[in-house]
């Protein structure tokens, strides 16, 4: 018994080192959950359910599972919804698009993620991935706020799809939290660009309460989000 639980432990281990080796943005859990409670969970010690929701999360996930020596799979944020356009939603609240990388003839009601992509299931119990934006409430510049993000976790966040940005949306919706937030946003020549794409800085890119993107003053000193 002591050695099988050994193993376990072990095997667990190796699965989360795997993961969290590819993105601070996904937390992989390995509690076996039904689909509403392992949202619940989510949502309740990191942001919610991830979505896969772009091509870079998409090229992220597969290129974890193709090089792990470990079959991994776990329940993500996409299910079966009548009201959506498609049928098919992002629990962060974005319907799925024809860009999502999925059959919308899947016949289940939430949607699975392992190495052989997407598939849709009615699977009672699996384990899960969680979405993870943290917001500072710490003031400080957006170099400040850069540097911080990449001393303590990982980098300023990107938010490379509707859902994503709907999520960073719902974290900072506090009174607490100042009207807008540095995301590693910078314009450069003539157009904006992920923090991670180029090295220079000109012109910092924040995000509103309300939603927008706003090209704001480097040196003003705002909360942040980071993952």
């Amino acid at each position: 018994m002591k050695a099988s639980l050994k193993g376990t432990i072990l095997f667990t281990a190796l699965i989360l080192i795997s993961v969290s080796s590819f993105s601070a943005k996904h937390v992989f859990i390995h509690f076996f959950k039904t689909w509403p409670d392992a949202q619940t969970y989510c949502r309740k010690h990191h942001t919610d359910l991830s979505p896969i929701s772009n091509e870079v999360e998409y090229q992220m996930f597969r290129r974890l599972f193709f090089e792990s020596s470990f079959w991994i799979e776990g329940w993500i944020g996409l299910y079966f919804n009548e009201k959506s356009p498609t049928k098919w939603s992002w629990s962060g609240g974005a319907n799925a698009t024809k860009t999502d990388r999925f059959s919308f003839d899947s016949q289940g009601r939430y949607m699975i993620w392992n190495k052989n992509g997407f598939y849709s299931s009615y699977r009672y119990n699996d384990r899960f991935f969680c979405f993870n934006l943290m917001v500072d409430e710490v003031k400080k510049t957006w170099e400040e706020a850069l540097e911080h993000c990449r001393e303590t976790h990982t980098d300023l966040t990107s938010l490379n799809s509707e859902t994503e940005r709907l999520l960073a949306l719902s974290e900072i919706q506090h009174d607490h939290i100042t009207e807008r937030v540095w995301i590693g946003l910078r314009f450069l020549g003539d157009r904006w660009l992920w923090e991670h794409q180029c090295p220079l800085r000109k012109r910092c890119g924040a995000l509103t309460k309300e939603g927008h993107w706003e090209n704001w003053d480097c040196e003003e000193k705002l909360h942040f989000i980071c993952y």
